[in-house]
């Protein structure tokens, strides 16, 4: 295994770990709420794009130069 196949598969453990954590949060939200609102839907997917776009356009859109 050399040094690039290890940075593959680093990131994704990284994206992995943190999608499980946010999926983790984001059903709290849902289940700890009587009503599911239009205001709590934009909340999860304004959630999504500050926590994935950052990785995504570091690791994945530069073809994983970091």
């Amino acid at each position: 295994m050399n040094k690039n196949d290890q940075s593959k598969t680093g990131i994704i453990i990284r994206f992995a770990l943190l999608g499980v954590i946010w999926l983790v949060l984001v059903a709290a939200i849902i289940l700890r709420t009587e009503k599911f609102t239009l205001y709590q839907a934009f909340v999860i997917v304004a959630s999504g794009i500050i926590v994935f776009v950052p990785m995504y356009k570091k690791y994945i859109g530069n073809d994983g130069k970091h």
